[in-house]
């Protein structure tokens, strides 16, 4: 994983007790909680990657109760976080944050099946070869038709679209030359070739992306 990125990559700030709070997170977790309701399946397992503080999957949480989430982070201190936010809620369907290393090889079958799993914000922080290997392995530990929902900011077609993400993105890469946004036709390429059916493209605030992706085959 990336050891150090610009301020503006992941911004966040500690708050009373063990929690830590993520503006970005704040902004965006009514519209995220909206895309999960209309995409996610409506009860079993999910599996967060990369949760960052926790106030994404305590929303999660509590929008889907009929779904058992289980948060994962690389980040101790983010991991006590999670776990303070969903004790503060008092959410039951919530396991404890455990650690992983999701742009290692080999934790999908350790992690599964899940019959949702969803991505937030990660995929232009990491390479494109530790992007092959995330989506490989969730696809490992996807059950027969699960949901892979990968959102956060990606080129058009090989092309940056607004002002904003060409200067993060050149921000990014000014730090680690191999990571930056990937391009929308890459993401659907490695979704087909992991074994996925790419159902939705959707549009998201703040100009960035859902891919909503149903497992189709081992």
């Amino acid at each position: 994983m990336i050891r150090k990125l610009p301020s503006s990559a992941s911004v966040a700030t500690a708050q009373e007790g063990a929690k830590l709070h993520a503006p970005a997170a704040a902004r965006n977790a009514n519209a995220l909680s909206e895309l999960l309701l209309t995409h996610a399946p409506s009860q079993g397992s999910a599996l967060e990657i990369a949760s960052g503080t926790g106030q994404h999957i305590t929303a999660f949480a509590s929008a889907m109760p009929t779904l058992q989430w289980y948060p994962t982070e690389i980040d101790s201190a983010r991991r006590t976080s999670i776990d303070a936010y969903v004790k503060e809620a008092e959410l039951t369907n919530v396991a404890p944050a455990t650690a992983l290393d999701a742009t290692a090889p080999g934790w999908g079958i350790r992690h599964g099946p899940q019959d949702l799993i969803v991505l937030i914000n990660l995929l232009h922080l990491i390479s494109p070869p530790q992007t092959t290997t995330l989506i490989t392995e969730a696809s490992a530990a996807l059950a027969p038709n699960g949901t892979l929902i990968l959102y956060g900011p990606f080129k058009r077609t090989g092309v940056l679209t607004s002002e904003g993400d060409a200067r993060f993105d050149a921000d990014l890469r000014s730090v680690a030359p191999d990571i930056g946004y990937k391009d929308d036709l890459d993401i659907m390429r490695l979704l087909g070739d992991a074994g996925f059916t790419l159902e939705h493209i959707v549009a998201m605030p703040a100009n960035n992306l859902a891919f909503v992706a149903r497992k189709v085959r081992p």
